[in-house]
Formats: structure tokens, sequence, C-alpha cells
């Protein structure tokens, strides 16, 4: 049982679902890097206010010291926050007291695909594992599966192969185990 429960990371839910995200030119994409461990709250915030922001969550599951299994909710991308909005929305995001430091991302149209992965491969729930940075591999394309179409570098990790999925601008990612199978050479 969770301490807290499931808090929502996508606001509106529909955010990356259509094209408004690339058409919409009133409205930028920010990467905001908060201050230590105030992702969560930058995030209920930025809901308050209605500005449209994603900051994956996943599940973490651990053993207490008295041996219960329990489960928290932690940020996939420690300290970020990616908000799509208006220079007025930065600003009133800025006087939460959550920022630290807030970059606008010029190829919004990379962002978006790489978001979406990540809300799907989060969504569908598959055991993640943060990475800090990337690493060179393989580029490879998934074939079959759920997964299908999806791009991302082979690494291999305790004789397993793994699929890294990246967000570029951060220079980070998550990896996933895959079947060699289901890989594709690009």
């Amino acid at each position: 049982m969770p301490i807290l429960g499931r808090e929502d990371d996508i606001y509106p839910s529909d955010l990356l679902d259509g094209d408004t995200t690339l058409t919409d030119l009133e409205r930028q994409w920010w990467c905001v890097y908060t201050k230590s461990r105030r992702e969560k709250d930058l995030m209920r915030k930025l809901a308050t206010l209605g500005i449209s922001h994603y900051g994956p969550i996943v599940p973490k599951r651990y053993r207490s010291p008295n041996g219960r299994l329990r489960t928290s909710f932690i940020p996939l991308f420690a300290n970020y926050v990616f908000m799509f909005g208006s220079d007025e929305d930065r600003q009133k995001a800025i006087n939460t007291n959550c920022i630290s430091k807030c970059s606008l991302i010029d190829d919004r149209e990379a962002l978006v695909s790489d978001l979406r992965q990540i809300l799907k491969v989060v969504d569908a729930g598959v055991a993640l594992t943060p990475e800090a940075k990337l690493s060179a591999g393989a580029r490879v394309r998934v074939r079959t599966g759920p997964f299908a179409g999806y791009e991302g570098n082979v690494i291999r990790r305790e004789g397993k192969t793994r699929l890294l999925l990246s967000i570029q601008y951060l220079a980070k990612g998550v990896s996933m185990e895959m079947d060699e199978g289901v890989l594709e050479p690009i």
C-alpha cells in the first residue's frame, strides 16, 4: 500500500494526444528545473493555475526496515517538469517558488515525440530504470509488439538487452528490458 496515492503527472490529461502542442504558436515548451524534491509540489500548483505540464511519475517498490513491501511514486526525471505555456504562464510558474531554472525548448516536435513515447511506456506499466546519461550503442527500432515503431539505443546490463528511450534535450532517458528478437537495426 503506498504511503501517498499516485497523483496526476500530466495536465490536462490530453496534453500530448493531439496536434495542439505543435500548432499553438502562442504557447511554448519550457524545461523547468525545480528546486530539490519539489516536482510534485510544482505540478500541483501548475494544475491549480491551469498551466499545461508533464512530469512523468513512476512507482518504486521497496521493503521497509520491518519487511513490509512499500510503494512510492517518484519522478522519472528528478527535478524536471515540462511546461507548455506562454511567457505569462512561465512567470506565474516562477512565482510558485518551486523553480530553480526555466529554459525554452527550441525543437518542440522532437520533445513532444519523446514525451509521447515516455507517456505510453509509463501508462503501460513497464518496469523502467532511469538512466543518468545516454550511452553510445546501436540505434534500433522495435518491430513488433505494443511498442512497435519506438526507436532507441540498445544497452546491455547484467546480460539482458535493454532499450533506452531518451529525452534528447535532457541527455537523460529510461530503459526497459526487451527481447532482442523484436529489435531491428536502423
